[in-house]
């Protein structure tokens, strides 16, 4: 639930592709405003922008005009580098694909945001299994992605979003690949999550029942942002 000042906000934004001769409108005009702490869901058909969007508010991608400020800052007129390090120090994202790496342990997994900030490797090892525990994998910190469930592995995903105590959070259908029951158990986890760390999260979705646990719904049609 919100109980602090905006962190994340967009206003005015477009994102048009040239397809051919002709120019594809993807996003009009979005404003939008996310407080610390709240979980906002956004709703939308395929091909909606919603990745799109989540990839811009992210520093992923670039909008084709209007603004995004993130922590205060602009980052649409940030180097790419500074956006990099933005990214790290602020956001975390999970995708419907976990995007773990194959040959490293889960513990190793959620380690790497941190070593990217050249921090310790005893005190990686320490906020990586600390953050491994509190999604329920505290007997998995060896186990490698080929060796968990599903759910255990979006899991670790989201464990490598949160290690780094993000100011928010962005998630592209993260229950996407999960059968009802363990994305019950995602869902139930990223509520206790949010009230633990007070981290934001924006969370892109088809599913319904997901998005009705937030805080606010918004959804995406012709390529405006309505509340629902």
């Amino acid at each position: 639930m919100s109980n602090g000042g905006i962190i994340l906000q967009c206003a005015d934004l477009c994102k048009s592709y040239q397809q051919g001769s002709e120019e594809l409108r993807v996003l009009r005009n979005v404003d939008l405003s996310l407080s610390a702490g709240e979980r906002l869901a956004i709703l939308g058909a395929s091909g909606s922008g919603k990745t799109t969007l989540l990839n811009m508010l992210g520093g992923l991608d670039l909008p084709s005009s209007g603004k995004i400020v993130v922590d205060g800052r602009d980052i649409t007129s940030m180097s790419e580098n500074a956006r990099a390090s933005m990214r790290n120090r602020f956001l975390g994202f999970v995708y419907q694909f976990h995007h773990l790496l194959a040959e490293f342990s889960a513990l190793e997994n959620v380690s790497l945001p941190l070593l990217m900030r050249k921090m310790p490797v005893k005190v990686v090892k320490e906020q990586a299994a600390e953050m491994l525990s509190a999604v329920g994998l505290g007997g998995r910190f060896e186990h490698k992605p080929s060796e968990l469930s599903g759910g255990e592995r979006q899991r670790v995903a989201i464990a490598r979003a949160l290690v780094t105590k993000p100011a928010c959070v962005l998630m592209d259908e993260p229950t996407g690949n999960l059968d009802e029951q363990t994305a019950e158990k995602i869902q139930n986890l990223m509520q206790s999550l949010n009230e633990l760390s007070n981290s934001a999260f924006i969370t892109v979705t088809h599913d319904k029942r997901l998005a009705a646990g937030m805080d606010r719904i918004l959804t995406l049609v012709d390529g405006h942002l309505k509340a629902v």
